[in-house]
């Protein structure tokens, strides 16, 4: 099946994260594209920046301050955003971060941090949108995860605990929302080079820049199925070793880490 955007006359989308990353290269892509970017993170200095380098063009970037984990706030956010700019009709919620953890900084701090960014960010923003994107019969939410949910990786025990949680909820909520006429997607990104992936200890193949991970995202948002991952061949094979017993899984994994 062949689906297409919705023309930005229609409306705005609203990106999370939009500071760095696959965040900030996707409202960029997007205002080029002649949209009306409503660009949430916690910093406004840097999204100031993002709105001044879209100045000029087809399509504009609204600054939207926002703290995801803030459930009220981010209420706040989605009435302000569509009282300046229209109907979110795209919702892209990426928001989040990564701590890696290993036995010496074994943390409960780290796992509650990152479960609170990662997965309640998601779930307050998808909570603030359903009202009125039932209410309208429309509209498309898509959920940034990661191939690391698909499973354990070395480092990645909360991290990939997180991105799991967003997989499985969105394969739950999928038959709610076909129900409700709300198209939702699963993004689920490869190694992306941004200031957290800097941070990995371990070699990270086929590593592609956010400004390419920004544009197979909206060629995967336009083409009408459930899941959006980039790089193709990296997630093929970590959907094979997935079906691994654990007895390969585990020795393979320890080889190819150098961990």
């Amino acid at each position: 099946m062949t689906v297409t955007l919705p023309p930005p006359s229609t409306g705005c989308v609203w990106v999370t994260g939009a500071s760095s990353g696959i965040g900030r290269a996707l409202a960029l892509r997007l205002a080029r594209d002649g949209w009306r970017v409503a660009a949430s993170a916690r910093g406004d200095t840097a999204l100031d920046e993002l709105a001044r380098e879209a100045a000029g063009g087809p399509g504009s970037i609204d600054p939207m301050p926002l703290d995801v984990t803030d459930e009220e706030g981010t209420r706040a956010a989605t009435i302000a955003i569509e009282a300046r700019n229209g109907p979110i009709v795209l919702a892209v919620l990426n928001a989040g971060t990564h701590l890696p953890i290993s036995v010496a900084t074994f943390d409960p701090a780290i796992f509650r941090r990152l479960h609170e960014v990662n997965v309640m960010g998601v779930v307050n923003g998808i909570a603030a949108l359903l009202p009125r994107m039932v209410e309208r019969r429309g509209g498309h939410i898509a959920v940034v995860s990661s191939v690391a949910g698909y499973r354990g990786l070395p480092t990645a025990a909360a991290y990939g605990a997180t991105k799991a949680a967003l997989i499985n909820m969105c394969e739950a909520l999928k038959f709610d929302l076909d129900r409700c006429g709300i198209r939702l997607s699963l993004v689920n990104p490869g190694f992306v080079k941004t200031p957290l992936t800097d941070e990995n200890p371990f070699p990270m193949p086929f590593l592609m820049s956010a400004e390419d991970a920004a544009d197979r995202l909206v060629r995967g948002l336009a083409s009408g199925g459930f899941e959006i991952t980039f790089p193709r061949r990296f997630a093929l094979l970590l959907k094979a070793l997935r079906c691994l017993p654990y007895r390969l899984y585990f020795p393979i994994l320890k080889r190819a880490t150098g961990l």
